[in-house]
Formats: C-alpha cells, sequence, structure tokens
C-alpha cells in the first residue's frame, strides 16, 4: 500500500470515530499517557488531533515549527468542535490527495524524515487512536480490513525499534482465536479485551 493511502484511511477511521463523539464525551477523562497535559479530557485529545491535522498541508511543504507555529496559540475548534475537526480534517485530506512529493522531507518536532515515512508516522498515530478512542468510550468500531494491512505493512515492521524510543507499549500475547485487528493492536501493545 502506497503511504499516502494508508494516511488517507487512518485520517477517515480517526474522523468517523470523532464523528460519533457526543458533547457529553467530549468532558469526559482521557487516559494520561494520551497527552502531555494534566488530568486531559477527550476535548483535549481532539485539540490535539485538530492541531495535528492543522499542520498537514504545511509539513507536506517542509515547514518546520522551527519557521514558526502558527497554530499553537490559535482556538482550532471554537463553539464547535466536530465540526471544526472536520474542516481541517477536509483541509488536510485534500492536501494528501494532491500528492506528496516523493522528495519532501517532513520536519516533525522529534525529527526530520522522507515524506514516506513521515506519512507512516501520521498514520500510525491517527490508526491506533481511532481504535483507542472508540474502545474508551465504548464506541462501536473495527479498522478496516485495509487500514489493517497497512498498518500491519508499515507499522509492524517497525515495532520493535520504535517500542525502543517510547511509541508502543510492551507488546501482548494474543488470544489463541486472535483475529488480524487483535493481532495488530496485540504487537503494537493496545489491544484491550
Amino acid at each position: 500500500m502506497e503511504t499516502n493511502q494508508l494516511f488517507l484511511l487512518s485520517d477517515a477511521a480517526l474522523r468517523s470515530v470523532i464523528d460519533r463523539l457526543t458533547p457529553e464525551d467530549l468532558g469526559k477523562s482521557a487516559p494520561d499517557e494520551w497527552s502531555q497535559s494534566p488530568d486531559p479530557t477527550i476535548l483535549d485529545i481532539l485539540r490535539a488531533h485538530a492541531y495535528d491535522e492543522a499542520w498537514v498541508p504545511d509539513v507536506l511543504a517542509g515547514v518546520s515549527t522551527a519557521d514558526g507555529d502558527k497554530w499553537h496559540e490559535l482556538d482550532l475548534l471554537g463553539d464547535d468542535p466536530i465540526a471544526a475537526y472536520d474542516a481541517l480534517n477536509d483541509t488536510a485530506t485534500a492536501a494528501v490527495r494532491d500528492g506528496v512529493a516523493p522528495d519532501t522531507m517532513f520536519h516533525f518536532q522529534y525529527g526530520d524524515y522522507p515524506a514516506q515515512e513521515g506519512l507512516v508516522h501520521l498514520s500510525l498515530y491517527r490508526g491506533f487512536q481511532a481504535w483507542m478512542i472508540a474502545k474508551h468510550l465504548n464506541i462501536p468500531f473495527h479498522l478496516s480490513a485495509e487500514l489493517i494491512a497497512g498498518l500491519t505493512e508499515h507499522v509492524l515492521p517497525n515495532a520493535e525499534e520504535w517500542r525502543g524510543f517510547g511509541v508502543f507499549p510492551t507488546a501482548i500475547e494474543p488470544p489463541a482465536d486472535a483475529d488480524d485487528e487483535t493481532q495488530l493492536l496485540c504487537a503494537v501493545g493496545y489491544w484491550v479485551p
């Protein structure tokens, strides 16, 4: 699978979960490990995703936070957080669909990566968060077979290395009857029965 397609699938998965959040969900607490803020709520997690979506066109253009961070101080969610997120998601989706030059370097806060690898980083964040948010809030959701295949292809070969950097928790032994989604989630340490 091309990494731009992986991004689009992951981004769409996250949006499908976010679009099912209720105003009550936004006030619920989120796991501490999902955020650097103390006592995070689902709204805090949505803010982080909105910020990440806002940055996508700039990242695709090779812009770095070292060039300035026009998004940091803005209220990206306003009075209608879901609609505001969706608008940012539309812009990010359009930017990726317009194409990513293969020689582009993505300048993340934690380092510079070629576009193809950078798109994998953006994808794993979105894809796994979609599942985790849904699981946390008891929203019926499964990763699509296509997204599972893409994450398995592009993430699992690097899972142990990235685990060493703190990206993933300890792997989990999958149940004997584990389906593809469960096996993937166990391999990256996110599965919860």
